[in-house]
């Protein structure tokens, strides 16, 4: 893997309570349940080398949703709670680039490298690095720190949580960002 910048940013997206509502999981299972974990051990290093780093909240506007800023479930989940002094920026749709400060954030302090991690895989994260691909930023999406749910296809054949986040990840790879995981981003920040 190419090393990383001394300003490459981590991003953290929607990592809230609302993730465990149990309407997620309702076809099937999440995959990737050591992402929290590698979350943390993501935010523990950048912060010991004090590199940049953004919280992405949901801040959902649907009556239903346990994004609402009015739920208690639209708080951050404790492994990946923000510092009082880091950045968090809300968003109401998916990408965190659409309607936010992000990009003009991100320029201002030179960053054009992103580590990003969170959920869910093929929506808020896909929609997230599709965006900084096309925007110009160097991508590295974080495979093992991000997770997604069981779905059903077009067709009502159930897909597990690991084909959809694998085929999230076939969708962004090499176009819009480096697939990499958790190990190897740990690795270019020590060496």
């Amino acid at each position: 893997m190419k090393s990383l910048p001394a300003n490459a940013a981590l991003l953290v997206i929607d990592l809230q309570k609302a993730i465990d509502d149990p309407r997620w999981s309702r076809v099937g299972p999440r995959n990737n349940p050591q992402a929290e974990r590698n979350v943390a051990a993501l935010l523990t290093a950048w912060r010991w080398r004090q590199r940049p780093l953004v919280h992405i909240r949901h801040d959902s506007v649907e009556p239903d949703s346990a994004y609402r800023p009015d739920r208690p479930t639209h708080a951050f989940k404790e492994e990946a709670a923000p510092l009082p002094d880091e950045c968090v920026i809300g968003k109401s749709v998916n990408s965190a680039f659409i309607g936010t400060i992000l990009d003009t954030w991100l320029r201002d302090k030179g960053i054009d490298t992103l580590v990003v991690t969170g959920v869910i895989t093929n929506n808020s994260v896909e929609a997230t690095v599709r965006n900084a691909g096309n925007l110009g930023y160097d991508v590295r999406l974080v495979q093992d720190a991000t997770y997604t749910f069981a779905m059903r296809d077009w067709s009502g054949r159930l897909r597990t949580a690991e084909e959809v986040h694998d085929l999230s990840l076939a969708n962004l790879s090499g176009e819009y960002a480096t697939i990499t995981d958790t190990a190897d981003i740990l690795a270019a920040l020590a060496g």
